[in-house]
């Protein structure tokens, strides 16, 4: 079995929560005009009505221990005092409080230099101190180093510096937490293999920390592309007994195996079978195979023939034995399903999603662009604004595979009509052939795509497409599904594939079937796209590869 989960054990909470109580509500902004907001009922009035005919509780008798819940505010940040296009000057004068992790410490005869990072923005805030500083007796004593948490106060002054316009004249320090010496992330550069070993901490250095905001603005963009355009968001289920890729690289989810908590050896003979000598998986916790899942699109066409428009955004899971700088284990995963659209309809909603989350990044995460740009990939910026403003290309895979034959290049992988693309192919189209443009190819081979695609009249080819970007290769692939019953049903006998287990998917096609199309993205590939990061393990915050299962 490729792996094993058993059922968690209970948590007990403790009884101590935070609320918030003062919560803001954003209308957002639609770009479509004739889209009407969406109005929130108001129940006031159904709670004033029950205190009224004495349903709540009386009051006064609690008026001896009720503690008043604060008002929760946001805390101000580096990036709000340092962000803006006077970058802090206009908050000269001002005290205030930061808190963060000391990066560096420089002390001179007279005064002391703690550069500290909140996480907020690559920038950190220099505070100057001096020895009168209500503090500076932890600085003295070697409290403040890299690596500590501190809490500081002072004024905001104009910087003598060239790096920064402003700085904080310290007036009190307080250390929150101290560093041991051990602390393995100093000023010197460390490479990302070792960082990768260092995964709880990495977070703190300034390429993952602006990886990590990156990553957060393409999610929330993601969110917020679907939303303005009418999608409703599906949880898809985690756990499943489909197969959607027809792959069979699947982690098995089973109970059959003794969990740590029931001690004592798992012996191989403690696996209940069958006559025939093969597990016995009606014994099982779900009384049959269960898997992680590999996509949620199967699922989320059920939701697409009931609400037209959905999207699913959550982690998937896959046990293909690869080390390569492109796989991973776990990862999240981007799946739109449109009813009542073609490939075309497919074509233009991923080529306006790709644009508009790219487009969100440049504007919304200049400072971590640019130091991409600096010390990732040069020229990342330009690529990015290609892909906003270019056209994108599109041919067929029968055309994809002319170009290529009639390249003046070798490729390590022959190319046949036929044959699946591979990166090198993927990438000599869009950066080469067709310089720099994003190229979606479209129509392939039915034998080498999965069984939901919807077979052309060619009887050759499918409606799927997979949209190519420079550097990366493919990053999205889509199809039009096949929503014709007898269609779907040969395509499921062709690659020996159960219909049983499809017999609600199949039911889909049974009542009230319609032409529905969607594309997947695997969303730690658009964040290496919108990074330059080269290795897919350093584009999510604690990656699963197989031998390691780290934090």
């Amino acid at each position: 079995m490729a792996g094993a989960l058993s059922p968690a054990t209970a948590l007990r909470l403790k009884p101590a929560l935070r609320f918030f109580t003062h919560i803001k509500l954003l209308t957002p902004k639609l770009h479509n005009s004739s889209i009407p907001l969406f109005r929130r009922r108001n129940f006031c009035s159904v709670v004033t009505a029950a205190i009224s005919s004495g349903e709540a509780v009386e009051k006064h008798k609690f008026d001896d221990i009720e503690k008043k819940v604060r008002e929760f505010r946001r805390r101000l940040r580096v990036a709000d005092i340092k962000g803006g296009t006077e970058e802090g000057l206009d908050r000269v004068g001002e005290t205030l409080v930061v808190r963060g992790w000391v990066r560096t410490v420089r002390a001179q005869s007279s005064v002391t230099f703690i550069d500290i990072n909140d996480g907020s923005c690559l920038s950190n805030m220099q505070c100057v101190m001096g020895s009168d500083a209500d503090g500076y007796d932890q600085v003295e004593n070697g409290s403040i180093s890299t690596g500590a948490s501190v809490w500081i106060e002072g004024t905001v002054v104009s910087s003598q510096g060239s790096k920064q316009k402003i700085e904080l004249k310290v007036q009190k320090l307080v250390v929150v937490g101290k560093s041991d010496p051990s602390f393995p992330i100093q000023k010197k550069r460390v490479s990302r293999e070792f960082l990768r070993t260092k995964a709880h901490l990495r977070p703190r250095t300034n390429t993952f920390g602006a990886v990590s905001r990156v990553r957060n603005a393409l999610a929330y963009a993601t969110h917020k592309f679907f939303q303005e355009n009418g999608f409703v968001w599906i949880s898809s289920p985690i756990i499943t007994a489909s197969d959607c890729e027809g792959a069979g690289e699947q982690f098995c989810v089973t109970t059959l195996i003794p969990n740590s908590n029931e001690g004592g050896d798992s012996p191989v003979s403690a696996i209940p079978t069958n006559e025939s000598g093969s597990v016995d998986w009606s014994q099982d916790f779900f009384g049959k195979r269960a898997y992680l899942t590999v996509s949620g699109q199967l699922n989320g066409e059920t939701y697409a023939t009931a609400l037209s428009d959905i999207y699913t955004f959550g982690p998937t899971f896959r046990a293909e034995n690869s080390n390569t700088s492109r796989h991973l284990a776990e990862f999240w995963m981007i799946e739109p399903e449109l009813a009542f659209a073609d490939l075309d309809d497919d074509m233009a909603c991923a080529t306006a999603y790709l644009q508009y989350v790219v487009q969100y990044v440049l504007e919304n995460c200049k400072e971590d662009m640019d130091f991409f740009n600096t010390w990732i990939e040069k020229g990342i910026i330009n690529r990015l604004t290609d892909v906003v403003e270019k056209n994108f290309v599109q041919l067929t895979y029968t055309d994809a595979v002319e170009l290529l034959l009639k390249a003046k290049k070798k490729f390590d992988f022959p190319v046949k009509w036929g044959c699946d693309l591979q990166s090198e192919h993927e990438r000599y189209i869009t950066e080469e052939a067709f310089g720099g443009c994003p190229v979606i190819i479209r129509d392939y081979p039915k034998d080498i795509k999965a069984f939901y695609m919807r077979q052309n009249d060619d009887g050759r080819t499918v409606a799927a497409m997979d949209m190519l970007v420079p550097r990366v290769g493919e990053l999205i692939g889509g199809s039009q599904r096949e929503e014709r019953l007898e269609y779907l049903e040969e395509r499921l006998d062709n690659m020996n594939l159960n219909k049983e287990s499809f017999w609600w998917y199949l039911d889909l096609r049974r009542y009230g079937s319609v032409p529905h199309a969607g594309f997947g993205l695997g969303f730690e590939r658009l964040v290496q796209f919108a990074t330059g990061i080269d290795n897919i393990r350093d584009a999510i915050p604690f990656p699963r590869t197989p031998g390691s299962a780290e934090f």
